[in-house]
């Protein structure tokens, strides 16, 4: 009988039932997914490929970014399949250390990425505020242990949310509204009070992606009053040209993510409107990051023309 009800309680599988309400758009739906993610391979990978052969590319700023790139294919390949499976095959079940594996890596990396951004502001910061010590500053000791800090603040800070998740009994339901495993749905499925749980959740997500952003502001904040200083106008353009991708990025990747994360914990949104921003908030940055940079930065952009065989006007 314990056996029985340990079982009940602790599902080996749970049931990912896509986004409720539109089964029947599920295929039709498939296809922009599917060709968001298959650009996210392609743009992601040659970003990479193109930052690695090109030496004059190996500075602070490109780092970072192969670093943003690389947690991008992660994330997308995290969701994306299974995903897909579900619109395609209606194939719902996921293994209960198969979901956890996936919620720890889709908010680990998210912390990444926001981590990452912050990296590439100080850089930025740097660049603008400081250029003749920017060498001195940010040498390639110093943004690989950067990069190795980021890393390990993700996957300590969201370490235990797995472990915690598992020892929850769920005799609610085994069912997630959604596409993919995320924390708090895991949460709202348990019968145990998760009150602790979700403030610790909320108290991450603060100390990551929030201070994350608040450190992000301060440090645009200074760098528009140091180009605002400056004589020149040339100057002034050049300085802010400089930091108009970074602000792309962020924006694309911080404006699903907080729109998710309010709506999931405050708010009152249609489920399947939830669902499409919580997937925008893991498929869109992706996509978009490689464009980014691809469009307005001219060095990425000729070289990847001359990877890819065009010649450049």
């Amino acid at each position: 009988m314990e056996a029985s009800n340990w079982t009940m309680t602790h599902p080996s599988n749970f049931i990912l039932l896509g986004i409720p309400g539109l089964e029947a758009e599920h295929v039709w739906i498939s296809i922009p997914f599917c060709s968001i993610y298959i650009l996210s391979l392609l743009g992601n990978g040659l970003l990479l490929a193109v930052i690695k052969t090109e030496p004059s590319l190996h500075e602070p700023m490109y780092l970072f970014l192969c670093m943003l790139a690389l947690a991008d294919l992660v994330i997308s390949t995290t969701t994306l399949p299974k995903t897909l499976c579900i619109f395609w095959f209606r194939d719902r079940a996921i293994h209960t250390n198969a979901c956890l594996a996936q919620i720890f890596l889709i908010h680990s990396l998210t912390t990444m990425e926001s981590g990452f951004m912050l990296a590439m502001a100080f850089d930025r910061y740097v660049a603008v505020c400081n250029p003749l010590r920017h060498s001195a500053i940010l040498t390639n000791r110093v943004v690989a242990k950067i990069g190795l800090g980021v890393v390990m603040r993700g996957a300590v800070l969201l370490g235990p949310h797995p472990f915690l998740l598992k020892q929850l009994p769920y005799c609610r339901t085994h069912v997630i509204s959604h596409t993919y495993c995320e924390f708090m749905a895991l949460v709202k499925l348990a019968c145990a009070d998760t009150t602790v749980m979700s403030a610790y959740s909320l108290a991450v997500s603060f100390l990551a992606g929030g201070l994350d952003f608040i450190l992000i502001v301060l440090s645009y904040i200074l760098i528009l009053r140091a180009v605002f200083s400056l004589p020149s106008k040339d100057a002034r353009h050049k300085s802010l040209s400089t930091c108009g991708s970074h602000i792309c990025v962020m924006l694309v990747f911080y404006t699903p993510a907080l729109f998710s994360f309010l709506s999931h914990r405050f708010g009152h949104v249609a489920p399947h409107i939830h669902i499409l921003i919580a997937n925008m908030y893991v498929l869109f940055p992706p996509m978009m990051n490689p464009i980014i940079y691809g469009v307005r930065t001219p060095r990425i952009r000729k070289r990847a023309l001359r990877v890819l065989g065009i010649k450049a006007s």
